[in-house]
């Protein structure tokens, strides 16, 4: 039971928002009472936390089975930007300003999280692009990786106003061109613009 509130509120929560749905709407929608839920969960906060994490673990799972595929590293880049894409094509605004909004703490959790994975991934990601030549050789990965992290995530951190999903993907794809202009040699360039291409498609 635990495992299927975690999935329905998830999905809840990104549709339809953290403020917006109640544990009465998720009672609702899963054909069980509210004492049920808190049987597993004290408060909402606490099911905000749990279902935040799940997905992240989910989303975790993702990106390293796509790192396992042997892509280059800018064509891994856009199968991961793929992920999110296809994990929030549901959700009507970004989750991110709303968590960090309503719930700061689960915010706070979710970045220290986030930070870790981000910092793995990206720098692995770095050094194999540098060994196939598709980014320049004089570049500092964990620098680098410090610069990519303060775009994408400094979008939400310092955002006054609440994004459309659609505004969310849009700007997380121009941090990512940006992000391999700055670094690519002519060889990765011109792979950027086959990706950018199949993307827009």
């Amino acid at each position: 039971m635990e495992e299927e509130l975690l999935v329905k509120s998830a999905e809840m929560f990104l549709q339809y928002g953290f403020k917006t749905v109640t544990m009465d709407d998720i009672a609702q929608e899963m054909g069980i009472s509210k004492k049920t839920i808190y049987k597993h969960f004290p408060n909402k906060e606490s099911l905000v936390e749990a279902s935040t994490l799940e997905v992240q673990k989910q989303i975790e799972v993702l990106i390293h089975h796509t790192m396992d595929l042997g892509l280059n590293a800018i064509e891994e880049n856009f199968a991961i930007k793929k992920i999110f894409k296809n994990m929030f094509k549901r959700a009507k605004t970004s989750p991110m300003y709303q968590l960090k909004k309503y719930y700061p703490k689960t915010w706070t959790k979710l970045m220290e999280n986030e930070f870790c994975t981000f910092e793995n991934c990206v720098v692995d990601n770095l050094e194999r692009g540098v060994s196939d030549g598709l980014y320049r050789k004089e570049l500092d990965p964990r620098m680098i990786m410090q610069f990519y992290f303060t775009l994408v995530f400094g979008t939400y951190e310092k955002g006054t106003r609440e994004m459309s999903m659609e505004e969310m993907l849009h700007t997380e794809m121009c941090i990512l061109e940006y992000h391999t202009r700055a670094i690519a040699t002519p060889k990765g360039v011109q792979i950027l613009e086959e990706q950018l291409l199949q993307y827009q498609s």
